[in-house]
């Protein structure tokens, strides 16, 4: 019986695949820096081993998994190599290992995660489920009758799955790194689909995804008429979000959610097609309504006067999402934005959409930009994007107090790197 090992277990993706093995009777350890990571709870709960690099990990019995964001000339990965080990990439073994289920693939540039969590939460009330989630929780059950994973489209490493079903959020520009222009990242998403076996649930709202050629059914959803599956009489109280389901103009079902934003209802609503496609009662889907969310998606702290809101949002559409959230929930309540940029080719690529976004809150903080392991140093700096913000000001990890200023404030905490070492720093003087 082989142990897997994992290069990097800290990883989002990474931490869910080992709890998942975990769960299903694997044996499984793993490797990375010594810095904390919020990963690190659900894998301690686990007793997963998790050890600092160093090439003497790697002993004869393993097979070995590697996170992507490792280059081939990692110690681990050349000691691995050497001993002739089995090895595969984060998203080869992934696309092995999905094979013995019914395999449900949630894409899209936005809303991937999130999305992933709902239609996982709403599956496991009703059947034993695997998911992997993008926020790191990765759950396994050796009798479960659907697989739901997060397929991320960066280097085009969701083509290694060949899902029974996906469902489609968006497709914009991200990832500059890597994608050339809107039509690439539309190319890729277009491969993806050609490689769906049952069908797509694909969100009808989005233009590029409108033009999605598959060799199964697609099914739209969203607020336009035209969807095959439409939310329609959006209303918010203190409790949530409640909207009306009409499947090909005919009222189908209410569903209420406890969350916030128009997004958020897109999110349910192709939840809700893709489980009315596999013919679950109404009944069933209302499960929606007990949803908890997901690591790091609007999730809230109350501190004094205050709401604390740790959130990923790292592109503009979703600072204006997580923002609409805050205005949605908290109306009246005054906004106030700190803001990490997630590597430097993004920051550079939407500098004026960012601004744009962020402009949309009451007061704006910006921190230094958050260099990724893929590149780690840029000649842009914070202070340009300070400059198309009028009253933004620079935060400093040192002097959060400034913070405090807005007693009643909802404070939103937003990037991809380590925008929480600002909002811990802040707790700990407030």
């Amino acid at each position: 019986m082989t142990t897997y090992h994992f290069v990097g277990i800290k990883g989002t993706g990474m931490s869910a695949l080992a709890q998942i093995l975990n769960d299903s009777g694997e044996r499984v350890q793993g490797s990375d820096i010594d810095k904390y990571f919020f990963t690190q709870a659900a894998l301690e709960a686990q007793n997963i081993e998790v050890m600092p690099f160093s090439a003497a990990n790697i002993q004869e019995g393993l097979t070995v998994i590697a996170g992507n964001a490792f280059k081939d000339d990692h110690e681990e990965i050349v000691k691995a190599k050497e001993l002739g080990l089995p090895y595969y990439r984060y998203h080869e073994f992934l696309g092995e290992w999905l094979k013995q289920y019914t395999s449900i693939a949630v894409t899209g540039a936005h809303g991937k995660t999130s999305t992933t969590g709902l239609l996982s939460h709403v599956l496991k009330e009703n059947y034993p489920t695997s998911y992997l989630i993008g926020d790191g929780t990765g759950r396994g059950n050796e009798n479960s009758q659907y697989f739901v994973f997060e397929a991320c489209e960066y280097r085009r490493h969701f083509l290694e799955y060949y899902p029974d079903y996906a469902i489609m959020t968006n497709i914009d520009f991200d990832h500059p790194d890597y994608f050339t222009s809107i039509e690439d990242v539309f190319q890729a998403f277009q491969q993806m689909a050609k490689q769906v076996k049952k069908g797509i649930i694909a969100c009808g709202d989005d233009e590029h995804l409108q033009h999605i050629q598959a060799n199964v059914p697609v099914l739209y959803y969203g607020l336009a008429d035209t969807n095959d599956f439409q939310a329609q009489n959006i209303t918010e109280d203190e409790n949530g979000t409640t909207f009306d389901v009409f499947v090909r103009n005919t009222f189908y079902a209410t569903f209420t959610i406890p969350q916030f934003g128009t997004h958020t209802v897109l999110n349910a609503l192709s939840v809700v097609a893709i489980c009315h496609y596999e013919e679950m009662t109404i009944e069933q889907i209302s499960k929606l309504s007990s949803f908890s969310g997901v690591k790091r998606r609007f999730t809230e702290k109350n501190w004094k006067k205050q709401v604390l809101v740790d959130d990923y949002a790292h592109h503009p559409i979703e600072i204006t999402a997580t923002i609409d959230s805050a205005r949605k929930k908290y109306p009246g309540r005054e906004v106030v934005a700190i803001f990490q940029p997630h590597t430097y080719t993004r920051t550079k690529t939407f500098l004026k959409e960012f601004a744009e976004s962020l402009k949309l809150a009451d007061a704006v903080y910006l921190c230094d930009i958050f260099g990724s392991a893929r590149e780690d140093s840029g000649k842009l700096t914070i202070e340009n994007l300070q400059e198309l913000i009028p009253q933004a000001q620079i935060l400093d990890v040192a002097e959060t107090d400034h913070l405090s200023e807005h007693e009643e404030g909802i404070m939103l905490f937003m990037g991809a790197g380590d925008i929480q070492k600002f909002q811990d720093a802040y707790e700990e003087i407030s």
